[in-house]
């Protein structure tokens, strides 16, 4: 898809992908392509990509239980957020006959 944002998406995902931070660009670059997560945190992972709005508490407090950090778990949240969000948007654009 040709958009007047694609830079700025561009610019998004290797902020999110590949620029610092807490937890490693390697967990944060595979949950944003759909693959595993660490173990530890694959449930969280696959409840984020099927049911976001079932995320709670709980749910973050079993990462932090684990040793995470609050920005892991925050990164860890935005990465796969992204991720699936973009693979959506990509299924729906093929739907349509737009990608």
């Amino acid at each position: 898809m040709d958009s007047r944002f694609d830079a700025e998406i561009d610019a998004l995902r290797a902020a999110v992908v590949d620029g610092p931070g807490e937890l490693d660009a390697r967990v944060r670059r595979a949950v944003f392509n759909g693959e595993n997560a660490p173990p530890e945190a694959t449930t969280y992972v696959e409840k984020m990509r099927r049911h976001a709005y079932k995320i709670t508490d709980a749910d973050v407090d079993a990462l932090l239980a684990n040793g995470w950090s609050e920005e892991q778990v925050f990164e860890l949240t935005v990465a796969t957020a992204l991720g699936e969000g973009n693979r959506r948007l990509e299924a729906a654009l093929r739907a349509i006959g737009g990608g």
